[in-house]
């Protein structure tokens, strides 16, 4: 599955929409372990942050100025957050930028991992690591729909309950991205869902 993961990809062309360039740029990588099954690799974010404290994340963070691209970025971070050295990451491939609660440019990039490879959270940032296989998201098992408004467009964006991991906000419509990537599935993040529970953006705790 995974050499089809590779192809789909490689194959893909991200929009590139238009953010005001005056916004922060920031990078994360999707972590896809690879393996018959593969896996996304996910991080719980330290209680000890000032932002998105104890909220599941991929590994990354705010584009620093020595950084020489977002990729740079997405990989430093990375082995500065879960130890995991950029010469073993495959980069397969990257998601539309998005806009980010704090009104940062985030860039995803996807990559592959092998399946030997240990991670060591770095509990400044990270409180753990663990793993959700990919097709956990194929059926769209969401919990609930988060409403928002960004430019005046309404956006519905999936929840998903993995275990005790609460999976939201830009983790989830990069998630579902790429699932429908991968899948081709249709996870609409404009077409309000019909059978999903509706909870609007400012009612959630920031």
């Amino acid at each position: 599955m995974w050499q089809d993961i590779e192809k789909r990809l490689k194959l893909y062309q991200p929009s590139s929409p238009l953010f005001p360039s005056s916004l922060q740029e920031a990078a994360v990588l999707i972590p896809i372990i690879k393996k018959e099954q593969p896996e996304l690799l996910l991080t719980l974010r330290s209680d000890r942050l000032t932002s998105h404290r104890g909220e599941v994340a991929f590994p990354g963070g705010k584009r620093d100025p020595e950084d020489t691209s977002l990729l740079h970025t997405a990989l430093r971070e990375s082995q500065e957050e879960i130890a995991l050295l950029p010469d073993n990451v495959e980069i397969i491939g990257s998601l539309p930028t998005l806009i980010s609660k704090n009104l940062l440019k985030v860039k995803p990039y996807v990559g592959f991992v092998d399946d030997s490879l240990s991670y060591e959270a770095n509990l400044d940032e990270i409180a753990l690591i663990f793993t959700v296989p990919l097709s956990y998201f194929r059926e769209d098992p969401r919990i609930v729909t988060h409403r928002i408004d960004y430019l005046n467009i309404e956006w519905y964006i999936p929840c998903y309950q993995y275990h005790q991991f609460k999976i939201w906000g830009l983790t989830a419509i990069m998630i579902a991205e790429l699932v429908n990537i991968v899948f081709d599935t249709n996870i609409s993040f404009h077409e309000k869902p019909a059978d999903s529970l509706l909870i609007d953006y400012t009612q959630l705790k920031k």
